[in-house]
């Protein structure tokens, strides 16, 4: 259940200061408990704080005079922002530490920590056909990956999430349609996959930060995606119980290759450099947390996609839709 206290004092200035004009504020709401799989962390002390202001009038003069207004005393930096639409951010967003949250590709609120403890050795042995197919396909992908990319898990972990991150994007899309073709709720998974794209696309962020890629391997980026995107594509509409279980198959590969990397940090043989400042806030690791701490979360997190997409895999294997058993949202 969430609850949140009112905006009294500062909120009720701001109003006047627009001239009767309608103001829209929005509060950062602290969970009174959540009893589910992460935490949303607290994002400064007090009773809460506006994070966006939106002003509703259609007129950029009278936004911007409104905009001066509240800012006027509170000794405050006027940002200069095309406000025709009425749309701002007033606010910075701040850590607990009431030092300024620096990203906009991710908010305090979608952080969590790891669950690290997860089962790494699961694997599903396949005995239909169509489970042998996708097993061995998975298999076919690794030998030319093993090749290009050899021991050099940095790169070869920024090449693995640009694949990685696809498979969640098109299921939660074809979801989505059918979801709205058919007037029908998803259960919960066009949320689940979703989630789990953009979980891969902040391993992507992290490993840039880590490995630099050359020129040859950009373009490798670019030719995978379009081949891995359009046939993956083409195997979901297909066969999802398919698709599903070779995306099972790839995170049981994510987690021999990061096993890997992480045997590779241990002896030596790749330098343990500082964890990227980026995968501190995502995780909510230690200021002092190092590349392997993120290679161990990033770990678990492909054990937990793992689960997911075998467990959507049974699911149709079983002649039932998606929709008809929960997804794990969050669950990663």
């Amino acid at each position: 259940m969430l609850s949140c206290r009112s905006f009294s004092s500062s909120g009720s200035s701001a109003a006047a200061a627009m001239g009767g004009r309608g103001l829209e504020i929005h509060h950062v709401f602290r969970p009174a408990s959540l009893g589910g799989i992460r935490q949303m962390p607290q994002l400064a002390a007090g009773d809460g704080f506006p994070v966006m202001v939106r002003l509703m009038s259609t007129s950029s003069t009278n936004a911007s005079k409104a905009k001066k207004e509240a800012t006027k005393g509170r000794g405050e930096k006027e940002v200069v922002v095309n406000s025709y639409w009425g749309i701002e951010q007033s606010n910075k967003l701040l850590r607990e530490d009431g030092t300024e949250w620096k990203w906009t590709c991710f908010r305090p609120w979608e952080t969590y920590t790891a669950d690290t403890s997860i089962d790494l050795t699961k694997h599903h042995k396949p005995k239909t056909m169509l489970d042998k197919i996708a097993y061995w396909t998975v298999k076919s992908m690794r030998f030319p990956t093993d090749i290009f990319f050899q021991r050099r898990y940095g790169c070869r972990a920024m090449m693995l999430e640009t694949v990685a991150a696809v498979p969640g994007m098109v299921g939660g899309m074809l979801l989505h349609l059918r979801s709205l073709r058919r007037f029908e709720q998803s259960g919960g998974w066009i949320r689940a996959l979703m989630e789990e794209a953009e979980n891969e696309r902040m391993h992507l962020m992290t490993f840039m930060e880590v490995a630099k890629p050359r020129w040859y391997e950009r373009a490798l980026v670019l030719a995978v995606q379009g081949v891995f995107f359009n046939a993956y594509f083409l195997g979901y509409i297909l066969s999802p119980k398919f698709a599903h279980r070779v995306v099972g198959y790839l995170e049981e590969e994510a987690i021999h290759s990061y096993t890997e990397y992480l045997k590779d940090l241990e002896s030596g043989k790749i330098e343990n450099v500082p964890a990227p400042a980026i995968a501190i806030d995502y995780w909510r690791l230690p200021a002092n947390a190092t590349l392997k701490d993120v290679v161990t979360v990033v770990r678990a997190d492909e054990a937990h996609h793992r689960d997911v997409n075998h467990f959507a895999s049974d699911i149709h294997y079983q002649g039932m839709q998606l929709r008809e058993s929960p997804a794990a949202i969050g669950y990663h």
